[in-house]
């Protein structure tokens, strides 16, 4: 079946062949996190995968983030002779591709650490190379601080690591010295204690690993370039709309679709669906991934969620003179939370934000929902998380003739969504004259792929259907 979809002029394959390289984060609180200061993990991992890296973080800790926990080895408090004992045990259960090493604080300059901290620098490299021989190190000359006189030393450390990886060097295993001390002020880009990074010390410390990593990592296939839209205010910064526009001259008839990534209302990135936004862009749609407020990013409900869902296709159909599109043919998209954002966007009347032009509309012309969590009442998903409050914001409970026409994907091993639930909502779906199509993904979970691993045939096989999908509803011409 496959190669007839691509022998039909469907999507070949997102991301087929490409390496995911697995990286182990190494440190001390720089490196862990935490909620007085700002860390480069997450910034990090979004700049790869928007560059187009695979990566996956590794290790036998993590600590949240909006995408979700990534994982590492960073021990707030811990010195090198901790981490050397501790690290080798964990990275033999985690093997990683490449390592980010940042460690040598938690010291007293009078202590005169350096000739240890180089020892327990080489004793990781080489427990590292022992799991994997074709290992590769970023070694950091560690940030410089501005709490002297106990970090004084920090200089000549840098200094002294910056030999020890040339030294240990190999072909097979590189140890590349990663000069993050360069540029880093002290006073500037640190937080009160003056050790620890603010945002603009994290922004430098993550593009610092970037450099570092482009140097060892395989090319991508291809990179990210949205044009980033802001859509809405709240309180906490603007959120925007992640563009993707076909090439060539702008039409003012192209068709559109927003993409609303998932978590549960809880977490996620517009990132999720950059794959998919960009494979609908080479196909003529303007593409679309939109953030919204979720509770790790700005402390909010699904009733803010959906309210932001609503918000998006307003302002999308209300610019389609600016953004090139037919403002009579936008359909929404999203996954498990986000699905339910769409799906809300086009079934449920009300939850408006109060301040918007209501008079334009904000119900998508069609919905394609990857195992959304359409249920919200009492025996579905997230009850709790609506307080009661179902019948305002549950699709399941809100169907009408003025739904728009629904592709429905959902995994026949999903444990947050039965295919009970999607058959009941095909149903009253049909009742209402509205067309619906189920797919069901035997044997697939929740989610039914991994997309910050890319390569899924699943992915292929969903967005290809969604293509048909769009196709024989007037939102995508023919080929």
């Amino acid at each position: 079946m496959k190669w007839l979809l691509l022998f039909l002029g469907l999507l070949a394959p997102l991301h087929a062949g490409q390496k995911i390289y697995r990286i182990m984060p190494v440190g001390d609180s720089i490196t862990e996190g935490g909620s007085s200061f700002s860390n480069w993990r997450y910034p990090l991992w979004e700049r790869l995968y928007t560059a187009g890296y695979l990566v996956r973080f590794v290790g036998s800790r993590s600590t949240p983030s909006r995408m979700g926990d990534l994982a590492h080895e960073g021990y707030g408090g811990k010195n090198s002779t901790f981490l050397a004992a501790t690290v080798p045990a964990n990275f033999k259960k985690h093997p990683a591709d490449i390592v980010l090493l940042h460690a040598g604080h938690n010291q007293f300059a009078d202590q005169k650490p350096v000739p240890q901290i180089l020892k327990d620098t080489e004793s990781l490299i080489r427990d590292f190379r022992k799991v994997n021989p074709q290992v590769t190190v970023l070694l950091a000359q560690p940030i410089p601080s501005g709490k002297l006189p106990k970090y004084s030393y920090l200089p000549e450390l840098g200094r002294e690591l910056g030999l020890l990886a040339r030294h240990l060097d190999q072909p097979a295993s590189r140890i590349i010295i990663v000069p993050q001390a360069a540029g880093f002020d002290p006073v500037k880009d640190t937080v009160a204690d003056l050790v620890h990074p603010n945002a603009t010390g994290a922004a430098k410390m993550t593009r610092r690993w970037f450099d570092a990593l482009v140097t060892v990592m395989e090319k991508p296939p291809a990179v990210y370039q949205p044009e980033l839209l802001p859509y809405k205010s709240p309180a906490k910064g603007d959120l925007t709309l992640h563009v993707f526009r076909p090439a060539g001259a702008a039409t003012p008839a192209r068709p559109a679709i927003v993409f609303f990534f998932g978590g549960g209302w809880q977490r996620g990135t517009p990132l999720q669906f950059y794959p998919e936004c960009r494979a609908l862009a080479a196909r003529g749609m303007v593409a679309i991934s939109a953030d919204y407020r979720t509770a790790f990013s700005h402390g909010t409900s699904a009733f803010e969620a959906v309210a932001d869902g609503k918000s998006a296709i307003r302002w999308v159909r209300a610019h389609s003179s600016e953004l090139g599109i037919d403002p009579h043919r936008i359909a929404a998209a999203g996954a498990s939370a986000g699905g339910q954002v769409a799906a809300a966007a086009g079934i449920i009347t009300g939850l408006d934000d109060a301040t918007e032009d209501r008079t334009v509309s904000s119900r998508p012309d069609a919905l394609a929902l990857w195992y959304p969590v359409i249920d919200n009442g009492p025996l579905g998903y997230g009850d709790a998380a609506v307080k009661g409050r179902y019948q305002e914001i549950s699709p399941l409970h809100n169907v009408s003739a003025q739904s728009p026409p629904t592709l429905f994907f959902l995994g026949t091993k999903d444990p947050l969504v039965p295919v009970a639930t999607a058959r009941e909502f095909e149903s009253r779906m049909k009742n209402a004259g509205v067309r619906c199509e189920v797919k069901l993904i035997e044997g697939g979970g929740h989610p039914v792929y991994a997309y910050q691993d890319g390569p899924s045939t699943l992915r292929d096989d969903m967005l290809n259907d969604c293509v048909i999908f769009l196709r024989a509803g007037g939102l995508l011409p023919p080929d």
